[in-house]
């Protein structure tokens, strides 16, 4: 969902797990969807992870707590490998995810979230082990995402780190531009280059 970004706050949902691939983030079984209806892909993020064998809930995951809750996934180093399946990103876009915090993602899929208007922020380590923490300790823990001055702050203990951003990225992030918006904005100045160079 095409949506303009400034500053978010909020609380986090913690999945402290490394390695998360695209196929657990939405299983392959859903790639077969003939529309991309949000709350289709939303409803099946982290299925097999969400739901016993038998479709029963599984109580255990941070999806079925409602200790847990808010629009940032902060998740474990690594997330989002595997297959380049864009439906991952439709997935947590669909689930309500708006930030995704990580010390390292995938190259294909952290493009690909910020391709369906979710923000990739990569912080350090430490960062990320403190952030996890200071939910543990406290669920109702808020974070700040800043993407106009880029800094993510962990209000519970006032620490801050900036965040890199592709700046054509960070651009259509924050004007809510999908590539073909930015194109459509721009359709004076690239006619008038076209008649130029002809």
């Amino acid at each position: 969902m095409k949506q303009k970004f400034n500053i978010i706050t909020s609380t986090c949902v913690p999945l402290p797990l490394e390695n998360v691939d695209t196929d657990q983030i939405i299983p392959a079984r859903f790639l077969k969807a003939t529309t991309r209806e949000e709350s289709f892909f939303g409803d099946n993020l982290f299925r097999d992870w969400r739901y016993n064998a038998d479709g029963t809930v599984n109580k255990d995951f941070v999806l079925n707590n409602p200790t847990y809750s808010g629009c940032i996934l902060v998740a474990g180093k690594n997330f989002g490998s595997g297959s380049s399946r864009e439906h991952a990103a439709w997935a947590i876009a669909g689930y309500g995810f708006r930030v995704v915090i990580s010390s390292f993602f995938a190259d294909i899929h952290k493009n690909n979230e910020l391709n369906n208007f979710v923000l990739p922020v990569v912080v350090s380590e430490d960062f990320l082990a403190e952030l996890f923490d200071s939910i543990k300790n406290n669920p109702k823990t808020e974070v700040e995402v800043n993407l106009p001055e880029q800094t993510v702050t962990n209000k519970a203990t006032g620490r801050q780190e900036t965040f890199d951003i592709n700046g054509y990225k960070k651009h259509c992030l924050v004007n809510g531009l999908d590539d073909i918006d930015f194109l459509i904005q721009n359709k004076d100045k690239i006619e008038q280059w076209e008649q130029q160079n002809a």
